[in-house]
Order: structure tokens, then sequence, then C-alpha cells
């Protein structure tokens, strides 16, 4: 494993077509960044709000059972969020799912040019080396999501595909391939809409006419080891299946 300041990577040297990423892996804060505190509680910090809760697990598995390689954020989303486009005016949280950011409340230009910079730019430098290491890189971006937000109805999907416009062929046909197992809520860009521009698939898959596929698993059924392996060995045989039927 590669660790840097910003990110990690796994299986560098794996030979398959697909790229897994994980945007949202941990709830780190560095310590130069409010003296390594938001200022919130950590029941808050260990909530989804700070991190996809199981997805670094998840994205792990994936990658070992695809033999492909991995790279992993190493801070939180509420810290600065990679999954945003520098102009995003959610590139820096100040209030999420009812709990206000702190250490975000009075961020300047000035601080958020240097999370840029130390953070947010490494990533997306490293993120785009691997995707570039061969020439038909299939990008697969792996998230979750709360079961419910606050205040919000309960989330009915196990998981969901989440897809843009501009391509959604190998998505559409991953949420067939899940659909048919016949025991599963499947999400066709719930509970999200699968497209922001500047995001990480708009920058490293649609700009570069990469096939791609966000995956969001519902956090509750993914937050233990076990549970990570449970839904690994089960997308990887679809990914691998819907790939190679595709044609892509």
């Amino acid at each position: 494993m590669t660790q840097k300041a910003a990110y990690t990577i796994s299986g560098e040297a794996r030979p398959a077509r697909w790229l897994v990423t994980c945007d949202h892996a941990r709830n780190t804060v560095p310590d130069w960044v409010n003296g390594g505190d938001l200022g919130i509680s950590a029941e808050d910090m260990a909530r989804h709000i700070a991190y996809d809760v199981g997805a670094l697990g998840l994205s792990e598995a994936l990658a070992e059972r695809l033999d492909a390689p991995m790279i992993a954020t190493d801070f939180s989303r509420l810290v600065i969020d990679p999954n945003r486009g520098e102009d995003d005016p959610t590139l820096v949280m100040k209030l999420y799912d009812g709990t206000i950011i702190p250490a975000n409340r009075h961020a300047d230009t000035a601080e958020v040019e240097r999370r840029l910079d130390r953070l947010h730019r490494p990533y997306h430098d490293a993120y785009e080396r691997l995707a570039a290491r061969r020439d038909d890189t299939v990008i697969c971006a792996i998230h979750s999501y709360t079961p419910q937000l606050r205040g919000r109805a309960p989330r009915p999907w196990q998981v969901a595909i989440l897809h843009a416009p501009a391509d959604p062929r190998l998505a559409l046909e991953v949420i067939a391939a899940l659909e048919a197992e016949g025991d599963l809520c499947v999400g066709d860009n719930q509970p999200y809409l699968g497209h922001l521009e500047g995001d990480s698939i708009d920058r490293h898959a649609l700009s570069k006419g990469r096939p791609n596929v966000l995956i969001e698993v519902r956090n509750d059924l993914i937050a233990t080891e076990a549970g990570q392996r449970e839904w690994a060995e089960r997308l990887a045989p679809i990914l691998t299946r819907v790939l190679d039927e595709s044609g892509l």
C-alpha cells in the first residue's frame, strides 16, 4: 500500500482494467486544519456526514476480487469534499444534515485554497495517474449512504447505481443485473442524482470517455467487515460479467 498525506493506494500493480475509487473513505482531520478538530462531536464525526461508512472496506475487498488497484482519500469530506468541483458551493460544508461545522463557518478563500492544494488536488492528480495507466480503464466508484436523513423518510434501497446522461451504458446494465438477483431494492439514480459538474466521475471518466459505474450501498449493510466482504463477493462477479458482455 502506498500512503500519502491526502490518499492511499492499494494494489497499484494489479493488472485489471478496473480502477476502484473511494472518495469519502475516512473521517480524518489533518492537524493543520483547526488543530485536527472541526468542532463537532465524536458522534457526528462517526456519522455519514464525515465519511462514507463502510465504503473503504468494501472498496478494498472489491478491488482484491477484481484484481484492480484502489485509491482512497485520507481526509474527511467535511474538511474538503473531493467529489466536488473546485468551484462547487458545497466544496467546504458549513451545515450538513442538521450539524453546523464550526471550523468551516469562517473558512475564507485562502483557507479553502490551502485545503485544495494539500488534499483535494493531490488526490485527483494521483487518481488521474492511476486511471491513465492503461487506455481502457473502467472506473468503479464506491460510496455509501445513511438509511435515513434527519427528519426524512427511511430509504428503502439496499444498493443504488448512479449515472450521468452522458454515459449510462455500464450503469444501466449493472442495475439490470442487480434487479435480476430478485432480493434487492435497487436505486436508479436514487437517493441521489448521478452527476454533478466537476465531480470525480465527471472529471476522470466522462470527460475522458472512460466507462464507469458509481455504486452506493446503504451503510448499515456494510458497517462491519463481514458485510463488506459479503457485498464485495456479490458485486465482483456482476461487474466482471457486465463488463465482459458490454463490449466496452
